[in-house]
C-alpha cells in the first residue's frame, strides 16, 4: 500500500485486581476484540496486534529486578496493535472503535519510526 505508515495503538486499562469478569463478560469482550481486530483486518490494515499477560519483571536502571507489571496513573500496558494508514488522523479513528474504551481505558497512538 502506497503511502502508508505504520502505526501503534498502545492500549492501557486499570487493571481490577479485587474483581474478575464473569464468563458471559469474558465471551462478550472476546466478540468485542474479534470484530474490531477483524474489521481493521479486513480493510488490510492490520499490521500485528499482541495481548500483554499479567506475569511480569521490570528490570531498573541499577539492574534490581521486580515482580508484577508497571503501573502508571492507575493504569497498565494490555496490548498493542500496528496498522497502516496514511495519517495519524486516519489511525486515531481506528483506534475510536476499540472495546478498551468502554472498559475506561485508553488508546495511545504513535507512529512507528524506522530505526537507522
Amino acid at each position: 500500500m502506497n503511502g502508508y505508515k505504520n502505526f501503534m495503538l498502545i492500549f492501557r486499562f486499570t487493571p481490577q485486581f479485587d474483581s474478575q469478569p464473569s464468563e458471559e463478560d469474558l465471551a462478550t469482550q472476546r466478540q468485542k476484540w474479534g470484530a474490531f481486530i477483524g474489521n481493521i483486518a479486513l480493510s488490510e490494515k492490520l499490521v500485528s496486534t499482541y495481548q500483554l499477560g499479567f506475569n511480569a519483571k521490570k528490570i531498573s536502571s541499577d539492574l534490581s529486578v521486580s515482580e508484577g507489571v508497571h503501573v502508571a496513573e492507575s493504569q497498565t500496558l494490555g496490548g498493542n496493535m500496528v496498522v497502516k494508514a496514511k495519517t495519524l488522523e486516519e489511525a486515531t479513528e481506528m483506534g475510536k472503535g476499540c472495546p478498551i474504551l468502554e472498559m475506561g481505558g485508553t488508546v495511545e497512538v504513535r507512529e512507528i519510526l524506522p530505526m537507522s
